[in-house]
């Protein structure tokens, strides 16, 4: 967002967007899109994480790549909105409250891309965040994307498979589920509600 447009937002009530989903379901792709949006005053917040970078991700932009030492000290000072393990890799992952704070000193709203666990935490402390649960077309056609990527070993593939099929059970918690089928549209329905909350 320009800082024209920010600045046409300042006057707006703070907002944290949350939006979730499977692997496999193209929430990143959605997100890259929604953050290029301009009309939207959108502002990324960087997860916290414990696992090593992968290939071409810079710390303080993909991540904070931070060791289990640290991470642990901030979760015992309460520095996080939402912190959790997952995917049973062993790796922690978590939203820092100084990135929330960061986009509503900017006049933005926040925007967390988060699993389900730290997303229902997120409510629990924001009941009036803006949820969104991405889903693909049907099963298999997260199996389909996830093989597509090449990147993980079968054992990785079942265990996000498994996530998935817990996430989708907690479906029913977020104020909006949008199928994946077609990413202009899944995109166009999430920007038109953001839209409807800018005017009201």
């Amino acid at each position: 967002m320009s800082d024209e447009t920010a600045a046409t937002t300042k006057g707006l009530p703070f907002r944290v967007v949350v939006l979730s989903g499977p692997s496999g379901s193209g929430k990143t792709t959605i997100v890259e899109r929604l953050l290029g949006d301009e009309r939207l005053p959108l502002r990324k917040s960087v997860s916290a994480t414990t696992r090593p970078p992968r290939v071409g991700e810079m710390d303080g932009d993909n991540y904070y790549f931070l060791t289990a030492e640290e991470f642990e000290r901030r979760r015992r000072q309460g520095e996080f909105v939402e912190c959790a393990e997952v995917h049973g890799a062993g790796y922690w992952y978590g939203t820092l409250k100084s990135e929330v704070e960061r986009a509503r000193e900017e006049g933005r709203w926040a925007f967390l891309e988060i699993d389900v666990d730290g997303a229902l935490e997120v409510m629990r402390e924001h009941p009036e965040a803006l949820t969104f649960f991405v889903t693909a077309s049907s099963q298999e056609e997260y199996e389909r994307r996830l093989r597509a990527r090449g990147t993980e070993s079968d054992e990785h593939i079942r265990r996000r498979l498994e996530t998935a099929r817990r996430e989708l059970a907690r479906a029913g918690h977020y104020r909006h589920r949008i199928v994946n089928d077609d990413l202009d549209r899944a995109v166009r329905e999430i920007t038109d509600i953001l839209s409807r909350e800018l005017e009201r």
